[in-house]
């Protein structure tokens, strides 16, 4: 039946009692499944890395805004390097940045996890943080007054 219609004869389940197999055009098949890979892949998202450089003697409030920015990129799915830029003799005191790079991970603790612990490479020490999978606890609001109804 597959030669007379020109058409490729293809063993689905062997295991079975009888064999099964299907009558169809096998190149066609193939490119069909290769097309819904490129699909498939087309609407994957992956996680980017993004990088959020401090330096070891930054003021509180942009240490926060840095801090809005990864927890920001958190939320949206990407990971994030938490990166402390040393310069000159600041090197000469890694005790600061490490402080530094505490309380960022301190802050960021209900939003990700580290997944790489904290390490220098060259002038930077860096640590890199994924979404954890929970959600923040939602903040507690104020008591609504139900509506009283008079009958």
């Amino acid at each position: 039946m597959a030669r007379d219609a020109e058409l490729d004869l293809v063993e689905v389940d062997p295991h079975s009692q009888p064999p099964v197999c299907r009558i169809l055009d096998y190149g066609k098949w193939r490119y069909q499944q290769a097309k819904k890979e490129r699909d498939a892949r087309k609407h994957q998202r992956s996680a980017a890395l993004h990088e959020v450089r401090l330096r070891p003697r930054i003021s509180q409030h942009d240490r926060d805004r840095k801090v809005r920015t990864a927890e920001r990129l958190l939320k949206s799915g990407d990971k994030v390097k938490i990166a402390i830029m040393y310069r000159g003799r600041e090197l000469a005191h890694p005790e600061l940045g490490q402080g530094v790079l505490t309380q960022v991970i301190e802050s960021l603790k209900d939003t990700a996890v580290v997944e790489r612990q904290p390490s220098m490479e060259g002038r930077f020490l860096s640590v890199i943080m994924t979404p954890s999978g929970k959600k923040p606890a939602p903040k507690p609001s104020a008591p609504q007054e139900t509506p009283v109804v008079q009958s």
